[in-house]
């Protein structure tokens, strides 16, 4: 059993308006943090994970051919 040790910070809104820029690059790196409204969390800033896979060039090679009047009007 895995147990997650990462303690995330929590921080104000007045404080996450002050320093976005700088919570931004903190989350970049791995970071999550919390911002709180009178001491309750109402939001997570977490790093933006790219849900699109990576296209691989030429992986359907071979499976079928162009015809040569393709471009044919």
């Amino acid at each position: 059993m895995v147990i997650n040790t990462t303690v995330m910070e929590s921080i104000n809104i007045h404080q996450a308006k002050t320093y976005l820029s700088k919570l931004l690059q903190r989350v970049k790196f791995g970071e999550e943090i919390i911002i709180a409204s009178l001491g309750v969390p109402v939001a997570k800033l977490v790093p933006f994970e790219n849900q699109q896979p990576s296209r691989i060039l030429g992986i359907d090679r071979g499976k079928f051919t162009v015809p040569d009047d393709f471009n044919d009007p």
